[in-house]
C-alpha cells in the first residue's frame, strides 16, 4: 500500500473533501476572508487579484487538495512552499503607515479559521451527513493544515466550541471596507470572456449568492445586507448539494488537477471517499 498522506481515508477529511459542495464552501470563505481588513490588505498588496483571481482560486483548490490526499511528501513541500512565500511578503496599513508581514500568526489564524469553518458550515447545511461529534473531529483534523501554512497547532480551535469562541473574539477586527468591496465585486461579477458572460450570470451569480447567503448573520450585517432566514437558505444549500451529487463522483473527479484519481491509483480503490464510511 502507497503513503496515505497526512490526513489517511480513516479521516473526516478524506471522506468531505471530495464533495462537490467544497466549491460553493470555498467562496463563502473568501467572503468572509474579505472582512479582515489587515489580512486582506495581504492579499491585495501581493498579488493582481483582479486579474489573477481564477488562478488564485485554482492555486488555493490545488493547495487543499494536495495536503488532503497527496503523499506525506507532496504535502510537506506545499506547506514549505506556502510558508516560504508568506515570509517574503508584507503589507502596509495605509491609516497608520505600519509594515507588517502577511504570516503575522492572528492573520493566518483567520484565514485557517474562516475557510475550515465555511467547508464544515455549507457541507453540514448541504446534507452531508456528520455527526456533531465527526464535525469536531474535522476542526481538530485541521490543526495539520494549520501547522503546514505556519501556525502552532495549540494555538489553533480543535472543536466547534473553541472555533465559536474564537469569531466571538476576532469580531471586533472585522469590518467591510473598500477593499472588502472589491472582493465582492469579483465574486459576483468575474472577468471572463465575453461569450461567457451569459454563463456567468446564469450559473457563477447563483452559486455565489448561495455562498454569500450561507454566511453567518454578522457577515451579513458588515456587507450591510439584510439577513436571509436561515431555513430558506438550508433549503437551498440543501437542493444545490442534492443536485450536485448527482453527477457522478468519477466524472467530477475528472476535473483537473486530479488528486481523487490519483490516490486510488496510489492506495487502491478502497480509497475512494464517500460519505458512509463516515460512520465505519
Amino acid at each position: 500500500m502507497g503513503d496515505p498522506g497526512l490526513f489517511t481515508p480513516h479521516s473526516v477529511t478524506w471522506q468531505m473533501h471530495g464533495d462537490p459542495m467544497m466549491w460553493v464552501a470555498g467562496i463563502r470563505a473568501l467572503y468572509l476572508q474579505a472582512l479582515h481588513p489587515r489580512a486582506l490588505r495581504g492579499v491585495l498588496q501581493n498579488s493582481d487579484f483582479r486579474r489573477d483571481a481564477w488562478g488564485r482560486l485554482l492555486r488555493t483548490a490545488d493547495f487543499v487538495g494536495t495536503i488532503t490526499y497527496g503523499t506525506t511528501e507532496a504535502a510537506e513541500k506545499a506547506g514549505t512552499r506556502v510558508r516560504k512565500i508568506h515570509r517574503m511578503l508584507g503589507a502596509t496599513d495605509p491609516g497608520t503607515g505600519e509594515r507588517y508581514g502577511v504570516d503575522e500568526p492572528a492573520l493566518l489564524l483567520w484565514v485557517h479559521c474562516a475557510e475550515i469553518d465555511s467547508y464544515l458550515q455549507v457541507a453540514r447545511r448541504s446534507g452531508f451527513p456528520l455527526t456533531d461529534a465527526q464535525a469536531d473531529r474535522y476542526i481538530a483534523e485541521h490543526r495539520v493544515s494549520a501547522r503546514l501554512v505556519g501556525l502552532d497547532p495549540d494555538a489553533v480551535p480543535g472543536d466547534r466550541k473553541e472555533m465559536a469562541a474564537y469569531f466571538e473574539r476576532v469580531r471586533p477586527e472585522l469590518s467591510c471596507g473598500p477593499e472588502a468591496r472589491v472582493v465582492e465585486d469579483f465574486l459576483l461579477r468575474p472577468p471572463t470572456h465575453p461569450l461567457l458572460v451569459p454563463a456567468r450570470e446564469v450559473l457563477w451569480r447563483r452559486v455565489s449568492r448561495l455562498a454569500y447567503a450561507a454566511l453567518p448573520p454578522y457577515a451579513h450585517e458588515l456587507y450591510g445586507r439584510p439577513v436571509p432566514q436561515p431555513a430558506v437558505v438550508t433549503r437551498r444549500l440543501r437542493a444545490t448539494g442534492t443536485a450536485l451529487r448527482c453527477v457522478p463522483a468519477r466524472l467530477r473527479w475528472q476535473l483537473p488537477p486530479k488528486h481523487i484519481l490519483r490516490a486510488m491509483d496510489r492506495l487502491g480503490p478502497g480509497a475512494r471517499p464517500a460519505p458512509y464510511k463516515l460512520g465505519r
